[in-house]
């Protein structure tokens, strides 16, 4: 079993386990127990009551955090012509075609998100092996398969994140950076929180939000009281 540095340790020792806190102690409680040199991300971790192999539980999203992650994105748009150019003005990183395929085709990754047109997808399906594991594959329902291309762009640079239940039924979402303070990783949970909840399946029975987590990068996880996640979503 591996071994937690004397860092992690002392600062473990302020989270009661066995307790589930309100979103402004957890949250409170993320910034007391960040202890890494650099700004840390903070995500949260939700467990649902979903069963991810059914196709209508199988939960997908996307929300533009109303205070972003810390962190802007690449963007890289498969477009021709007049979309090219629109994407080329919202302030994509790159934009192409079968040039970009052929570069991804030989290695070449150097982006974070990917947006395409519709009727680019039948280029861009030839590298659904390189970009699907890495979690870039476009998707019509995280608004990355669009003809509105601009739009696209301009919320992903905003602070738009992806997010998708895995096989064990959890959801993880980046929520900001511990530099954010309270206020704003509060607003940036709120959108996620309203985006999921509004996600629940109607033939998801019993509990739906089961468990809520939150942590810095390097901190320990601290769990929030599930109901926290309504009322924020309020």
């Amino acid at each position: 079993m591996a071994r937690h540095g004397k860092k992690y340790r002392a600062v473990r020792e302020k989270v009661d386990p066995s307790r589930q806190y309100s979103l402004d102690e957890a949250i409170n409680l993320v910034l007391q127990t960040h202890y890494a040199n650099f700004d840390e991300s903070v995500d949260a971790a939700v467990v649902l009551g979903v069963d991810p192999r059914k196709a209508d539980q199988n939960i997908r999203g996307s929300v533009v955090l109303p205070h972003g992650t810390g962190k802007t994105a690449r963007v890289l748009v498969f477009a021709k012509g007049e979309k090219a150019k629109e994407a080329e003005e919202a302030g994509a990183d790159y934009v192409g075609g079968e040039e970009l395929i052929e570069k991804i085709k030989g290695g070449w990754l150097e982006f974070d998100k990917v947006v395409a047109t519709p009727d680019m997808m039948g280029a861009v399906g030839k590298i659904g092996r390189i970009l699907g594991p890495r979690g870039l594959m476009p998707n019509a329902k995280t608004g990355t398969v669009t003809f509105d291309v601009g739009k696209a762009v301009k919320e992903i640079k905003s602070g738009k994140v992806d997010f998708r239940v895995d096989k064990a039924g959890v959801v993880h979402a980046p929520l900001g950076r511990v530099s954010f303070g309270l206020e704003k990783l509060k607003e940036n949970f709120a959108a996620f929180a309203n985006i999921l909840l509004k996600l629940k399946p109607s033939s998801a029975k019993g509990t739906y939000v089961k468990k809520v987590a939150l942590s810095s990068t390097m901190g320990p996880g601290i769990k929030v009281e599930p109901s926290e996640i309504k009322e924020a979503a309020a």
